[in-house]
């Protein structure tokens, strides 16, 4: 690739162009590594569309493979990427090449060996995984669930209700979807701050010791509420995989554990995130939140078009055999970081891609990744987002970011910790 070209995607957020003689493996060309932090979602910015970076790499003359050299997880450095929607798509979709067996094992830092499931593993054991899941997350369970949604954001917003005034990522998003989860796992709410202590640790200290003491602490109280659910069963899925048989056996305690584990640890980050960048664009653009209160039946295609917008995570997938691809090797054992903050704003699938359309037809994100391995709880994800928006706009007046609020957002996982909302006027009952 020209030097004016890797220029081009560099400027404005040094430091993204290399030095020459970092290392890569020596199968990857000296050309193809650049720092994409930019693209990770690792530096933030006060834009109201954070993620517009990415659209550099796909810029005319861009490789469409780069190798990012970076740890991009506390236990794994050094991965291809790839940032074009059909490349994406292969990556999710293409199971002979591609394997997701080592994905989230955050419990190697606490020296566990046992997989996180469903995602951790590959056909055909992923399928029995999935399907022994799936009772509760299938339209009809997540359809009955939405009376209590609604009833947990209802009694949200009547105790913001008197103080025009809410900080909607710190009060409110971090807290609504959890008491759902916890709901469903039934796991105890008294819990509910120290979740939320260890999932930092985990997910955002970045500091491998921290994360295993934190994954260690973690396992000790699963394995405890497991235990107990198999003496004391309810009708909560903890309970249920505590309990659970596959193909007439009982699940091992490495399934057990690796079921509760993963559930867990997706459960009580991303929809928080994507509620603190919803809200943030909706505080920041009068006309579009004028728009929904005017037309609630926009909401859903809305919500896809927040998920769309905001990809927080960029999801990585291991090669199960050496093969060429763009115009390079791709070894087996290399990993491979599907770029979505890039490819849900490609615009050969998305017709003005930075532009916001909350009535887009046709919306096929990878912001819950894709193929097989798609996110589980994603439907349930999209009720939440659905019912909070629904409320917020039915019941509280048009609200801004309170003066002088910092507004800046990490466009990823880590997204924003605190966004400060106020309102004129009463809130409706």
């Amino acid at each position: 690739m020209a030097a004016p070209v890797m220029t081009s995607i560099a400027r404005g957020t040094e430091p993204l162009l290399l030095p020459a003689g970092l290392p890569a493996p020596d199968h990857v060309p000296a050309d193809r590594v650049l720092d994409l932090r930019f693209a990770m979602g690792y530096v933030p910015n006060d834009l109201a569309d954070p993620y517009v970076f990415a659209q550099r790499l796909r810029a005319p003359g861009v490789p469409r493979l780069l190798w990012y050299p970076y740890p991009f997880t506390t236990f794994t450095c050094g991965a291809w990427t790839v940032s074009h929607y059909e490349d994406i798509q292969r990556v999710y979709e293409d199971n002979e090449c591609f394997s997701a067996v080592g994905v989230a094992q955050f419990q190697v830092l606490a020296g566990e060996t046992f997989p996180s499931l469903p995602l951790g593993s590959d056909p055909p054991d992923h399928g029995r995984y999935r399907r022994f899941l799936t009772p509760f997350f299938t339209p009809k369970a997540l359809n009955d669930m939405i009376p209590y949604i609604r009833s947990v954001v209802t009694e949200m917003i009547d105790g913001v209700a008197d103080e025009g005034t809410v900080d909607i990522a710190y009060d409110f998003g971090r807290i609504y979807p959890v008491r759902i989860f916890l709901n469903l796992m039934k796991l105890p709410f008294s819990m509910f701050e120290q979740f939320l202590a260890w999932e930092w640790e985990i997910l955002h200290s970045g500091d491998p010791r921290r994360v295993g003491t934190a994954v260690a602490q973690v396992l000790a109280y699963l394995r405890g509420f497991i235990a107990e659910k198999q003496k004391n069963p309810d009708d909560g899925v903890a309970s249920y995989i505590a309990n659970g048989v596959i193909d007439g056996r009982p699940l091992t305690d490495d399934e057990r554990i690796g079921m509760t584990w993963f559930l867990w640890l997706g459960g009580l980050d991303t929809v928080a995130s994507t509620i603190s960048q919803m809200f943030r664009r909706l505080a920041m653009d009068p006309t579009l939140q004028q728009r929904l209160r005017a037309h609630p039946e926009l909401i859903n295609t809305a919500v896809e078009e927040f998920l769309r917008t905001q990809p927080l995570v960029n999801s990585h997938r291991q090669a199960k055999k050496d093969f060429e691809w763009h115009g390079v090797t791709v070894k087996k054992g290399d990993w491979v970081i599907c770029l979505n903050s890039a490819g849900n704003f490609d615009d050969k699938q998305f017709a003005c891609p930075h532009q916001f359309d909350p009535a887009r037809p046709v919306n096929r994100h990878y912001t819950f990744a894709g193929g097989i391995h798609a996110c589980l709880g994603a439907h349930l994800a999209r009720r939440e987002l659905r019912v909070l928006l629904e409320e917020f706009l039915r019941r509280v007046p048009p609200f801004r970011v309170a003066p002088g609020a910092d507004t800046t957002v990490t466009p990823g996982l880590l997204s924003i910790r605190n966004l400060p909302l106020v309102w004129d006027g009463a809130v409706q009952s």
